[in-house]
């Protein structure tokens, strides 16, 4: 198992409730929360459910009262019960093995004995209809653009999507085709984290694919209390993990709002009070991402020098990218051979010949650009047809959330090569441009 430390969150045991037989309902430690990348298929562990059920059954208006100690240590009951039930699967899962010693702390400090009677986990009562937007007395910083004076000039968006095996669009528009193996970031701001998790589409493949993605929003004024949300393969939520569809109890807690669009295949996320959407689908076995992001947010980073591995900022480590141009003009044409195991790209066995792959992907992708060609590249390397549907939806996203239309079809892919200075963000004209200024200073001494 491959640990990273994604947030430390803040220190101690989280009220979610109020008064005092709730104080400490928010059984959760905003558990410096670990995300784990496991070589195998998304994990079976069900302690996300068990978390929900228990946040669910005591809040609201279902949430105990400060002398109603039977019913929450019922509650408590149940919520162990849920977790030994799912101990055999969460074997080395750190959520798991927090909640065990969350329910224990809560039993001792209500004086709950082990023995005695469960709850039936109740639903959370649901907002009613007139509150399915921001209140009208939601403070206006919890909404980005309503924030701005009316003489500043609107934001700037931008956008960033990951999909296939996988192919990153950076909010720049660069687009790479990457191996990044294990857990990566590709948001962390000062307002949330995105970290996924990619594994190998077959065994012994470096083909790979995301199979889990978390997201952290992070605590934000009046507006949100920290939220998390997480999907795997097979596990498309419709909530975050605690249950809930908004940013909680604070007067602007709807201007974060999380709607299921399509059941267990595509979620979307509102952010207002930072102007971001995030769309997150689940196209055959693995997940796609992407999001629109207004430049201030995307640029709101304390220290740039630690945002090395911040894939939607920086694109991949050289090291992890996939020469996805030699690929194509190795397979390209009637009768063209699939790459050797030496050649820059991973092949699978039993994967499309060029000519099907490239039929395949033209009836969903009519223009030839680099969804086109990532399509074609998946097909060959996976030769799993859903990583057609998945360049398709990536490119769907792109229209939904990119501000510059004329931006919406990429053809030539970013690459970069050693000693060249991406990371600086400057054009390859500028960047030229520069050097003749400097080489022009250097020998103005001699010529004056």
């Amino acid at each position: 198992i491959q640990e990273r430390l994604v947030v430390t969150g803040r220190a101690g045991w989280m009220g979610m409730g109020r008064g005092a037989g709730r104080s400490a309902l928010g059984f959760w430690p905003t558990l410096a929360f670990l995300l784990c990348s496991f070589p195998a298929a998304a994990s079976p562990c069900k302690i996300l459910k068990c978390n929900s059920e228990f946040w669910s059954a005591t809040s609201g208006s279902h949430a105990p009262a400060a002398d109603d100690t039977p019913e929450f240590c019922a509650a408590l009951r149940t919520y162990a019960l849920c977790t030994r039930r799912t101990a055999r699967t969460c074997r080395g899962d750190l959520a798991y093995h927090s909640a065990v010693h969350g329910i224990e702390d809560l039993m001792s400090q209500h004086n709950c004995s082990r023995d005695g009677p469960t709850s039936q986990p109740r639903l959370r009562t649901l907002p009613p209809a007139g509150d399915s937007q921001e209140r009208s007395d939601s403070p206006e910083i919890c909404h980005y653009e309503k924030s701005f004076h009316k003489h500043a000039a609107a934001p700037n968006y931008t956008h960033c999507g990951l999909f296939g095996d996988p192919h990153l669009r950076t909010f720049t528009d660069r687009f790479q085709t990457c191996k990044v193996q294990g857990a990566w970031p590709l948001i962390d701001n000062n307002y949330l984290n995105v970290q996924v998790t990619n594994t190998p589409v077959l065994p012994g493949s470096a083909a790979t694919a995301t199979s889990k993605l978390t997201i952290i929003f992070k605590n934000f004024q009046e507006c949100v209390d920290q939220k998390v949300y997480q999907a795997e393969m097979d596990e498309l939520p419709g909530a975050f993990v605690d249950g809930s569809k908004n940013g909680g109890d604070k007067h602007g807690a709807n201007s974060l709002k999380i709607t299921e669009k399509v059941s267990g295949q595509h979620v979307e996320i509102q952010a207002k009070y930072i102007g971001t959407t995030i769309v997150v689908r689940q196209v055959g076995r693995y997940l796609t991402f992407a999001v629109r992001m207004p430049e201030e947010v995307v640029n709101a980073v304390e220290d740039w020098d630690s945002q090395g591995l911040y894939l939607c900022l920086r694109g991949c480590p050289l090291n992890q990218q996939i020469d996805f141009q030699a690929f194509h003009a190795n397979t390209e044409g009637p009768g063209a051979r699939r790459p050797a195991a030496a050649s820059p790209a991973p092949t699978a066995p039993d994967t499309f010949p060029y000519e099907t792959a490239v039929a395949k992907c033209k009836e969903k992708l009519p223009v030839e650009d680099l969804y086109y060609q990532a399509c074609v590249f998946d097909l060959l390397t996976t030769g799993d047809v859903n990583f057609t549907l998945a360049a398709y939806y990536a490119l769907e996203d792109v229209k939904m959330l990119h501000s510059n239309k004329d931006k919406l079809h990429l053809y030539e892919r970013t690459q970069d090569l050693p000693g060249r200075a991406a990371a600086a963000g400057l054009p390859p004209v500028p960047r030229l441009l520069l050097g003749a200024l400097v080489l022009l200073l250097a020998l103005l001494p001699v010529f004056c």
